[in-house]
């Protein structure tokens, strides 16, 4: 009994140290042609919960489902939805924007909000970015000019 309690606990503490030391790899993302190839799980989830809150949208609005015999996957590679190739184009024009105007607040490729123009700054929760008329300027008495 002491003896197979002893080789219990020994296989127990090897297979606990080896998994101390066992780095788990990033994940292999297909079809990724503006983040990083080395996005890690938690950056890209970071991405896409800012995303969703931005526009106020789920991950329909860019990712496609697909059956695979009864059962509904997600296609994330899919570059089905139209939407997914605009927040591409989107993606790039702030990182311009960003790395032009904005050089200390961190590169695309650290994918850091600090101090940078987001999807938030126009989109502020719609899907569609919102475009106001600009205040109508006040003459000098106080009233509004047309």
């Amino acid at each position: 009994m002491t003896k197979s309690f002893v080789v219990v606990a020994a296989l127990a503490f090897i297979v606990a140290l080896s998994s101390a030391f066992t780095k788990i790899s990033d994940p292999a993302w297909k079809n990724l042609k503006v983040l990083p190839q080395n996005t890690t799980e938690q950056q890209m989830d970071s991405v896409m919960h800012h995303f969703s809150s931005a526009l106020n949208v789920g991950c329909e609005f860019c990712h496609v489902k697909t059956m695979n015999g009864s059962n509904e996957e997600w296609d994330m590679a899919s570059d089905k939805r139209k939407h997914k190739l605009k927040a591409r184009e989107m993606m790039l024009m702030t990182n311009e924007i960003n790395n032009k105007y904005f050089p200390y607040g961190g590169k695309a490729e650290d994918l850091s909000t600090a101090l940078t123009v987001t999807c938030y700054s126009c989109h502020n929760g719609h899907k569609e970015p919102l475009v106001k008329e600009p205040a109508k300027p006040e003459s000098a008495d106080g009233a509004k000019s047309n």
